[in-house]
């Protein structure tokens, strides 16, 4: 690896970026490589260490760019420099700023409160002056930096922003007439009042692809508040370019559902998503809306995760989506018994028949009957990428579950599953004898190790008898790891 060109070097390295353990481990290896990960390193260096725990190395090289006459000023003003010689420009490699980081880096040179602003103010400007173009900004700290006089000319780039809707709303306002290009925007949620600010922020934007909003708010305020809806109102306006939605909301359920009818509605102008990630939201139960999520066409979708859904609905949403690797539904609903039976086999079809990329899969638990068997079976044969498999309870609904036929159900495992599968969870309805977990064991035996959780009432799975058996198996590399 070390005879491979710079540029060679420089796609591997940039691949593998998240690992910072990787990449720091490069420094050492020789000049160039050293010259290769520090750009990258340096590109978003808020990113790598905790730098709570570990605030002095970053605030040393940062305050070493300081001239002498303003490392003089700081220190008679009582604030520490730790200030070093330094081998790399490493502010021009500069992409990101963290508010929130930066302001806690600070406190490595004083916890006054004149003094930190004294430090903001030269940190700052300094990043505005060294650092070519911002391409990504994280507002959720104290410093408002758009009243820099570089800041416009820095910020026109910016492809990603977090923010929370703490900040004043004119804030967003100027963001909105410098930065329309960004592509990710993150909003955290802190207050039930509406943040208009935020909302025009997204309103203008030109190529959005990703948005994510995650509720922080307190949830005693929420009572008369649903401070969303114009937000998603704006959204629907991205329906061309938007392409992950992760929405993540506090809900409470006594409320009336009507109270959220925006966001569903949202969801299904919203056809070129390939991520829909959503957690707390209950989908109405209405003729109208029950004949739109029937029309939609989600053929981009690769990534689908929910907390509660019906299990008509997750069947509407998939069906053309060719291209599902997962498919993470943490409680599916039934409100009508003598349904379940007809929306279940028609779900387990319509993923053998769209989802043969599927890796991912959490499926309701089904009648252990004739016809779900033969269904669910050329589910295992077509999806031979799936690596984790999740039988779910269904909210309403008890499925019936005999020991014989969770014996045929595993041996169809074994016959028919992908060889990467390596994940199994098992959930309240099924139960095994000891005898027939052993066999299941026993027959895995050749196949890649195992993980495998069971969901139990009681402590069943933790007795001698099974403790032992489960043991064995570990130690004879058939189970990776047993939880229960």
């Amino acid at each position: 690896m070390s005879k491979l060109n710079k540029d060679i070097l420089y796609l591997l390295f940039e691949e593998l970026q998240d690992n910072s353990n990787f990449l720091f481990s490069c420094l050492m290896v020789n000049k160039l490589w050293c010259e290769i990960v520090i750009p990258l390193l340096w590109k978003d260096p808020w990113r790598y260490i905790d730098y709570r725990t570990n605030k002095n190395p970053l605030y040393s090289i940062i305050t070493s760019y300081f001239s002498d006459d303003i490392k003089e000023f700081l220190k008679k003003e009582g604030i520490q420099i730790l200030g070093q010689s330094l081998a790399f420009d490493y502010l021009t490699f500069c992409r990101s700023i963290n508010v929130d980081i930066i302001d806690d880096i600070i406190s490595v040179g004083s916890s006054l409160e004149y003094e930190r602003f004294l430090l903001q103010e030269e940190i700052y400007n300094l990043l505005m002056r060294k650092c070519p173009e911002i391409k990504y900004l994280d507002i959720r700290g104290t410093y408002q930096i758009f009243y820099l006089p570089e800041a416009k000319t820095r910020l026109e780039s910016l492809c990603e922003l977090t923010c929370n809707t703490s900040i004043d709303p004119d804030y967003f306002y100027r963001l909105a007439r410098v930065c329309q290009n960004i592509q990710r925007i993150i909003i955290i949620n802190k207050k039930p009042e509406f943040n208009h600010g935020s909302a025009k922020l997204i309103e203008v934007q030109k190529n959005l692809k990703y948005f994510k909003l995650e509720d922080e708010a307190n949830e005693d305020s929420y009572a008369a508040n649903y401070p969303y809806a114009e937000i998603f109102d704006v959204l629907k306006e991205h329906a061309n370019t938007l392409d992950h939605v992760n929405i993540s909301l506090w809900y409470e359920y006594d409320y009336n559902d009507s109270d959220y009818i925006f966001l569903p509605y949202t969801l299904l102008e919203l056809y070129k998503l390939k991520t829909l990630d959503i957690s707390f939201l209950i989908f109405p139960y209405s003729k109208d809306f029950e004949k739109k999520i029937e029309m939609v066409a989600y053929r981009d979708l690769e990534i689908f995760e929910i907390n509660v859904i019906d299990i008509h609905y997750v069947t509407c949403i998939i069906r053309n989506s060719k291209y599902l690797r997962k498919l993470i539904i943490h409680d599916y609903y039934e409100d009508f018994d003598d349904e379940f039976n007809v929306k279940t086999l028609h779900l387990i079809r319509t993923i053998c028949e769209n989802c043969n990329l599927v890796e991912y899969l959490s499926i309701p638990v089904f009648p252990f009957l004739e016809n779900h068997f033969i269904e669910f079976e050329k589910l295992l044969k077509k999806c031979q990428k799936l690596r984790s498999l999740v039988f779910k309870d269904t909210e309403t609904y008890e499925t019936k579950v005999e020991i014989k036929d969770c014996e045929k159900l595993l041996d169809m495992l074994i016959k028919t599953a992908s060889i990467n599968l390596r994940e199994i969870v098992f959930n309240y309805e099924i139960k095994f004898s000891l005898k027939i977990l052993e066999t299941f064991f026993e027959k895995w035996r050749g196949r890649p190790a195992i993980s495998i959780s069971i969901y139990s009432d009681g402590n069943i799975y933790r007795s001698n008898d099974y403790m032992n058996l489960i043991n064995k198996y570990k130690a004879e590399g058939v189970i990776k790891d047993f939880r229960n």
